[in-house]
C-alpha cells in the first residue's frame, strides 16, 4: 500500500511537470508570416473629375429686326460654315420701307435742286442791289437744309436696306445648330425671349472641371514652371472618360485654372481642351477629366498588409528584434489595382507583414519570411 501512494505521487509530480513544460513550449514557438522589404517603386494614378463640355465659342442667334420666320435652311444639329444662311424672315414690311425712303431721296433731291436754282437766281439780283443781303442769306439757308434733307433721306435707304439685308440670317462661325425654340410662322425680334437657336463651334472643345486646393497642390508642386500656368503646360496629356465610360481617342491638355479658391465650395475651376475633329463631342455634353500622376521612387504596399480603422490605416512593420509595430500610416486612395501609395509612416527598407495580419498585435514577437519587393511600373488599374 505504501509503494502505491508513493508511485501515485510520482505520477503527480511528472504531469505537473510535463504540463508546465508543454506550455512553455507553446510559448516559445515563434510563428513565421510573410513580409516584404519595400522597394521604390515607379507607378501612376489616374484621378478622374467630373466635367461639362463647351464648344470654344458658343453663338446665340438672334434676329436684329422684327420679322415673321419665313424659311429655316438648316436643321437641328447640322454642320454650319461661317456665313451660311440660316434662316429667313418675310420681307415685306422692310421692302416697303426700302421704297418709302427711296422715295423720299427723290423728294430731296428735287428740294435741293429747287434750293440751288433760287441761290443761282438770288445772288445777281444782290450784285446789283436789287434784293438785300438778307434775302440772299435766306435762300443760301434753304440749299443747305435741303441739302441736309438730302444726306438724312440717303441715310435712311441705307437703314432700310440694312434691315432688309438683316432678314437673311448667316451664322457667324463654323460650328453645329443647336435646337429651334421658333418654328416657320413665328414673329421674333431682337427681343424676343429665347434666340432663334446657338452656333456652337466644336473644333476645339472645353472641359470644366474643377479641384479641391489640396488636390491641385498635389497635381502641381513637383512641376517644372515659374508659374501655375507653366506647370499646368507640363502636365501629361489628360485623358477624356465620355458618358458610357469609354475613352476618348484623343488625348487633351490642361490649360488654365483659375486665379483664386471658391470660398463657398474651396475648389479652383480648371479647363483642359480637346481636338474635335469628327465632331463626336457636343456642348452641354458631360464625362470625367482623368488626369494622372506620375511617382518615380513611391512606397506602394498590397492593400492586404493594412486595416482600417476609424478612417485611418494601419500595417505592421517587423523591427529589428523581430517583434511587429503597428504602425499608422496615410495614403493615397488612387486607382492600383489591390495597392496604396503610401505618402507617410513608411520609408524603403521597412519590412511590412503581408499575410495573416488579423491575428498580430502590437509587440507581437515573429519569425519574418522576408522577400524583396519587386521594382518596376506598378499601372495596373481598377478603372
Amino acid at each position: 500500500m505504501k509503494h502505491l501512494s508513493i508511485i501515485a505521487i510520482l505520477l503527480a509530480m511528472y504531469s505537473c511537470s510535463d504540463s508546465t513544460g508543454g506550455r512553455a513550449g507553446m510559448a516559445g514557438q515563434v510563428r513565421e508570416y510573410k513580409a516584404i522589404e519595400l522597394q521604390p517603386q515607379q507607378t501612376t494614378l489616374y484621378k478622374d473629375y467630373p466635367t461639362t463640355l463647351q464648344g470654344v465659342q458658343t453663338v446665340e442667334i438672334r434676329p436684329r429686326v422684327a420679322g415673321y420666320i419665313e424659311e429655316i435652311f438648316v436643321d437641328e444639329g447640322d454642320l454650319v460654315k461661317k456665313g451660311q444662311i440660316l434662316f429667313r424672315l418675310n420681307a415685306n414690311d422692310l421692302q416697303a420701307q426700302l421704297r418709302s425712303a427711296e422715295a423720299q431721296v427723290k423728294v430731296a433731291e428735287a428740294q435741293v435742286a429747287t434750293a440751288k436754282i433760287n441761290v443761282e437766281k438770288t445772288q445777281p439780283l444782290v450784285d446789283k442791289n436789287i434784293v438785300s443781303e438778307f434775302e440772299l442769306e435766306s435762300v443760301k439757308a434753304a440749299y443747305a437744309s435741303a441739302e441736309a434733307q438730302l444726306a438724312n433721306a440717303k441715310a435712311n435707304v441705307a437703314n432700310a436696306k440694312a434691315n432688309l439685308g438683316y432678314t437673311l440670317i448667316a451664322s457667324p462661325t463654323d460650328g453645329i445648330i443647336g435646337n429651334f425654340p421658333y418654328r416657320v410662322g413665328s414673329l421674333v425680334s431682337s427681343s424676343s425671349a429665347q434666340p432663334l437657336t446657338t452656333v456652337s463651334n466644336t473644333a476645339t472643345m472645353y472641359a470644366y472641371f474643377s479641384a479641391n486646393e489640396t488636390e491641385f497642390l498635389a497635381l502641381t508642386k513637383d512641376l517644372e514652371g515659374a508659374n501655375t500656368k507653366q506647370k499646368l503646360e507640363n502636365l501629361p496629356a489628360v485623358e477624356l472618360i465620355l458618358s458610357d465610360n469609354t475613352a476618348y481617342p484623343i488625348k487633351g491638355q490642361v490649360e488654365t485654372a483659375s486665379g483664386i479658391v471658391d470660398q463657398s465650395t474651396g475648389a479652383i475651376n480648371i479647363r483642359a481642351s480637346f481636338k474635335n475633329p469628327e465632331g463626336l463631342l457636343r456642348s452641354g455634353g458631360s464625362g470625367a477629366v482623368r488626369i494622372p500622376q506620375h511617382f518615380n521612387n513611391a512606397i506602394v504596399i498590397p492593400q492586404k498588409a493594412t486595416t482600417e480603422i476609424q478612417n485611418k490605416h494601419f500595417v505592421y512593420v517587423v523591427n529589428a528584434e523581430n517583434k511587429v509595430v503597428n504602425t499608422q500610416i496615410e495614403v493615397v486612395a488612387g486607382n492600383l489595382k489591390d495597392a496604396y501609395i503610401v505618402t507617410t509612416g513608411l520609408k524603403i527598407g521597412d519590412k511590412v507583414v503581408v499575410e495573416g495580419i488579423t491575428s498580430l498585435r502590437d509587440g507581437t514577437e515573429i519569425k519574418p519570411n522576408v522577400t524583396p519587393q519587386q521594382t518596376g511600373d506598378n499601372n495596373s488599374s481598377n478603372q
